[in-house]
């Protein structure tokens, strides 16, 4: 189920709320049943294989710190030992089924095409929504009980409620047990928190169907139009309308999971900050995705040493994130390409020239704003030869004629000049800085009511509505 979707805006939402603030005492549990209602319209044969996950890491979360009767003189070194033993297994089992699902048959492909047809099976899985999220967090979650950073350790109904819960159940925010452990023993949901979560709710809706979605098709009539013959010109206007449909697709979801969080008495952690205005791709990584950076560092980098053990062994520790970063967003060898890539240029900010782009106030937004879209061209386009092809035309080179030239140009910028704009604008700081200002005046609550039926409009319609991070 979509969150831009007529079925969840005016059928599932309505019902869920109105049970979920007429049973306050039973919020875990009208969550937890709304979740995998949720989930189980989109994906009803995977519900079952989200409980069983579910099921099994709290089970090693117990095993984790089960107390057997023994001489105190042993105790320490057994439950070290159990610890240890009920983490590599909760990580195992979790990695396993998302390499099942998600990587077995692009490993099985790549094998076969290396050493002949027919060596490992081809599975054909479907790719349960939201696997790669949901396994992460209960990742973070076996690894916080391991060190012993989570205060109190949940009970079953606490740690399911968690990991199911809809707002990022399928497309993130990652969000760390810490975060929500409280709000998990009793929250209380305030008049103000339904009208704030709502509000951000729609401006998340607006941000997805009036900018994503709308932006989308023109990268998709580019694309269809002849990737691989196009003018420099399409070809840039092509990745910077692709740049824009990521990034108002992801932030737009987020958006709106904050807002369903706050109606739901949570603090769902903010995912983006403006990332376009960034002087650096470090910087870029600093403000894009925060919740998934945050996690590669925290249970990744800084576990391999971080830093901290010479530059050689820092150059592999970022080699290993990117490539695991790359991984995680699609099993394809563009995904892996694209993370190799952005190894490189990090690596070459921080040890040559990074520090000097973010002090520039132009050379430094030039350096970004040439080199972000380069980069989602590569994690767009699955086909290698494709890509070839596109990176080629961004850079005037063609194997053939050129089929998308100049008239086309001038046709494109008509139509979606505008929307371009738009899309400039709402990536700078200044539509925020504005909403948090104006929020609680009259001319708001119009303009947003104006946003919310305009997206509804053209939802109806059955205009282009993906949610492209729901394949990763």
């Amino acid at each position: 189920m979509l969150f831009s979707s007529v079925g969840f805006l005016f059928r599932f939402l309505p019902i869920f709320m109105i049970i979920y603030l007429v049973f306050p005492k039973y919020r875990n549990i009208v969550l937890l049943t709304g979740s995998l209602i949720f989930y189980g319209v989109g994906e009803p044969y995977f519900v079952l294989l989200l409980l069983l996950s579910v099921l099994a890491n709290y089970g090693f979360s117990r095993y984790m710190f089960w107390e057997p009767k023994s001489p105190q003189s042993h105790r320490k070194k057994k439950a070290a030992r159990r610890r240890r033993r009920a983490l590599v297994l909760a990580v195992t089992l979790d990695l396993s089924v998302l390499f099942v699902f998600k990587y077995w048959d692009f490993a099985a492909g790549s094998i076969n095409g290396l050493a002949g047809n027919g060596v490992l099976p081809i599975l054909s899985l479907a790719l349960p929504l939201g696997i790669s999220f949901y396994t992460f967090q209960m990742i973070s979650y076996q690894i916080d009980c391991f060190r012993g950073t989570i205060e109190k350790r949940a009970g079953l109904l606490s740690f399911a409620t968690y990991v199911c819960m809809f707002p990022q159940l399928i497309a993130g925010p990652i969000v760390r047990y810490g975060e929500v452990a409280e709000r998990m023993a009793g929250r209380r949901v305030r008049i103000r928190d339904l009208e704030n979560g709502l509000k951000l709710f729609t401006l998340g809706l607006g941000l997805k169907v009036l900018l994503a979605n709308q932006i989308g098709t023109l990268w998709n009539l580019i694309m269809t139009a002849g990737a691989g013959r196009l003018h420099p010109l399409v070809a840039w206007l092509g990745a910077f309308a692709y740049s824009f449909q990521i990034y108002f697709d992801f932030w737009g979801y987020s958006v709106m999971a904050m807002g369903l969080g706050k109606m739901l008495g949570f603090s769902i952690p903010r995912n983006f900050d403006h990332p376009y205005t960034s002087r650096s791709l470090s910087e870029f990584w600093r403000r894009w995705h925060m919740t998934l950076g945050s996690w590669f560092k925290e249970y990744v980098y800084i576990p391999l040493g971080g830093s901290r053990k010479g530059k050689g062994r820092t150059a592999c520790n970022l080699f290993v994130v990117w490539a695991l970063t790359g991984l995680w967003h699609g099993a394809a060898w563009n995904f892996v390409l694209w993370g190799i890539a952005f190894f490189l240029l990090l690596s070459l900010e921080k040890w040559t020239f990074g520090k000097r782009m973010e002090r520039s106030l132009v050379a430094g937004h030039v350096y970004t704003v040439l080199l972000i879209p380069v980069t989602w061209v590569i994690f767009a386009i699955t086909d290698m030869g494709q890509l070839a092809g596109y990176l080629g035309n961004l850079f005037g080179y063609h194997r053939e004629g050129i089929l998308v030239g100049t008239t086309q140009l001038i046709r494109y910028l008509k139509e979606y000049g505008i929307l371009l704009i738009a899309c400039v604008i709402f990536s700078t700081p200044l539509p925020t800085k504005l909403y948090w200002k104006w929020k609680d005046r009259w001319f708001a609550v119009l303009i947003l009511l104006g946003v919310f039926w305009w997206s509804v409009r053209e939802i109806a319609m059955g205009n282009n509505n993906p949610f492209l991070y729901f394949r990763f």
